[in-house]
């Protein structure tokens, strides 16, 4: 290896210096920060917050300091459903009930994903992956309809936020220290020759200390409540005695095993127009598997089009840090100047950004809209995300159509809005990808 020389270092140092714009930026950005002085001010010119379609919704949501994004775009697209059905101004539905559930899931997917390897060394990549983050917050489109399929779900009302919904970090690293823990017993205790059937019993036991630490944190989630509400109208109702499966059932009603990941990911290990899962990635055992369709992105923005012009709201998941706005709420790839800020090009392409790296799938938050061009093309996207109204336009960013392209890795639709060739691809027997695959990220 070659060490960096004093002749080398005299070098990039005079070339530094020798540049009147190096000394400049050095200035500005040494007091002001790389994007403050590399934003382009005429983006908020070009990137308006005006769509051609626009969808009605509620007040914005706020998952604060947890990484529940996921969920709260996947009720965000449902909570609509009931504001239509009961004449509400705006709903929410609880995001701490899935939470809870989905914490309570993930435990014992870890637990049984332990089992499923305890032969294989400590020291291998899979088993370092499988205790990485047992219990991270992040999730998936698929993981969410798994638990809304078992546990059903419950207005806000219901089961509001805590101390520890809204900061989940206390409460899941110490329940994350648990289940290594137990990850270490289970599998001490069959290198000891314990058998099969008891370590089953220990990880039952392990899942009570679980849910004993999730009542704690969260409080228990209810089995039966009533649902209170006042309309527009100003008219009160009252439903008592609800499940959680009776009230999703009578007041979403949404059949969700009609809808379908579609994902881009332009890479050479990930041919379009196939189907693909990803290994160990899952919450509930018995739920649905985690599942995608590889397409161009074009198919992509078609379908969300078209479920948009049906008045629909769209679940998607992004890069959302790359080459975005927090105060304007722009997602724009020419928002920043960096090649006039450090005099140096970022020219890596989607696909090499998945293959080195350098972006994944990290957000998820809803298309509530779309700009059609006179030529019906999209040019920018309506999101609404669930940060609070701080950010952006009172908690809504306009993406635009090249960053969608660049950083958009995912949307979901109804089957009715994809053509026969991508159901047939969705409905194939899926490519199996490592764990540690990008396409198996998680957003938050």
């Amino acid at each position: 290896m070659e060490q960096i020389g004093t002749e080398l270092m005299e070098r990039m140092e005079a070339a530094f210096d020798a540049s009147k714009t190096a000394q400049v930026m050095m200035n500005a950005v040494v007091r002001q920060g790389v994007n403050a002085c590399a934003v382009d001010y005429r983006a908020e010119r070009r990137d308006l917050h005006e769509f051609s379609v626009r969808l009605e919704q509620g007040e914005i949501t706020n998952q604060k300091r947890s990484g529940r994004c996921w969920m709260f775009a996947a009720l965000n697209t449902m909570r609509v459903r009931v504001m239509q059905k009961l004449n509400l101004e705006t709903f929410e539905l609880s995001q701490a009930y899935t939470l809870f559930y989905d914490k309570l899931e993930k435990s014992n997917y870890f637990l049984e994903s332990i089992l499923k390897t305890l032969d294989v060394p400590t020291g291998e990549r899979l088993i370092a992956h499988l205790l990485s983050a047992p219990l991270g917050d992040g999730g998936q489109w698929d993981m969410l309809c798994s638990l809304v399929n078992k546990y059903g779900l419950v207005p806000k009302t219901a089961y509001p936020e805590s101390v520890s919904s809204s900061a989940t970090a206390e409460m899941t690293a110490y329940m994350t220290e648990k289940l290594r823990e137990d990850a270490c017993i289970l599998r001490t205790a069959h290198q000891n020759g314990e058998s099969l059937d008891s370590l089953r019993l220990r990880k039952d036991d392990m899942l009570a200390e679980i849910y004993r630490m999730l009542c704690i944190s969260l409080g228990k989630p209810p089995k039966v409540f009533t649902f209170e509400y006042r309309d527009k109208d100003d008219e009160f109702h009252r439903d008592a005695d609800l499940t959680p499966k009776a009230f999703y059932d009578k007041y979403i009603g949404m059949d969700l095993s009609q809808y379908v990941s579609l994902i881009n990911a332009p890479t050479a290990d990930k041919p379009y127009y196939r189907s693909y899962t990803v290994q160990f990635l899952g919450n509930v055992i018995e739920g649905r598997t985690v599942k995608y369709v590889n397409l161009p992105s074009d198919e992509l923005k078609k379908a969300a089009i078209a479920q948009l012009k049906a008045g629909e709201p769209v679940w998607f998941g992004c890069d959302v840090g790359k080459r975005s706005h927090r105060d304007t709420g722009i997602m724009d790839p020419d928002l920043y100047d960096l090649e006039g800020v450090f005099g140096t090009r970022f020219g890596m392409t989607k696909a090499q950004r998945l293959d080195y790296g350098h972006s994944l799938m990290t957000h998820a938050m809803v298309f509530q809209g779309v700009n059609l061009d006179e030529t019906g093309k999209p040019n920018r996207w309506c999101v609404e995300n669930s940060w609070g109204e701080e950010p952006g336009k009172k908690g809504y960013y306009v993406m635009t159509d090249r960053w969608f392209d660049e950083y958009n890795y995912q949307v979901v639709v109804n089957r009715k809005y994809l053509t026969d060739e991508i159901l047939k691809a969705y409905d194939s027997e899926p490519i199996e990808l490592k764990p540690w695959d990008p396409c198996g990220s998680l957003a938050l």
